[in-house]
């Protein structure tokens, strides 16, 4: 079943001078001042499009992750994703980068990492796009393994082999199963 969910902005003024309020229309939680230098400065307690889209886009990565992990027969009893939204003014947004952390009974570490690798390769999240965190989300667990093989963290953490293996097996396994 389809679901439509409406936000609504107002706005007055021009571009830097002026202010608006965003709306969370369907669920009727609160309404948000927006600003320019809200924006492309210091948050100084308004909100801007970046971090309503960094919202949107960790839960939904955090429901896609949990989805995948109960799928595979264990599911998470929590996870937690973060979403660092990078915009420029001029250029508009040039990044984002997410970080999962979770809790999955009777997964190891690699197992963790290369479930999150396949949820975010096999583009289970309708978010994620490849201009954006898949990139970056790929070279972080990159870094994790060959921290891994120098030595500098403990031996349940994969090698830069493995990781690369587990994200082909998982990303390869999400696409054939082709749901969510």
């Amino acid at each position: 079943m389809a679901t439509t969910r409406t936000a609504t902005a107002h706005w007055e003024g021009s571009l830097l001078e002026g202010a608006g309020q965003v709306t969370l229309d369907s669920s009727g939680v609160g309404t948000f001042d927006v600003s320019w230098p809200s924006r492309a400065e210091e948050a100084n307690g308004k909100t801007s499009p970046e971090e309503l889209l960094g919202a949107a886009h960790a839960t939904c990565f955090s429901m896609a992750l949990s989805n995948a992990l109960a799928k595979d027969g264990t599911p998470p009893t929590a996870i937690d994703t973060s979403a660092d939204v990078t915009f420029q003014p001029g250029k508009g947004i040039t990044g984002i980068v997410l970080r999962v952390s979770g809790s999955v009974p009777g997964i190891t570490a690699a197992q963790f990492a290369e479930a999150a690798e396949g949820a975010k390769t096999a583009h289970f999240c309708s978010m994620c796009g490849p201009k954006f965190c898949s990139m970056q989300i790929s070279q972080e667990v990159r870094d994790f393994a060959a921290k891994k093989e120098a030595g500098l963290l403990n031996s349940t953490t994969p090698t830069a082999e493995e990781a690369e293996a587990g994200m082909a097996r998982m990303s390869e396994k999400y696409r054939e199963a082709g749901d969510l």
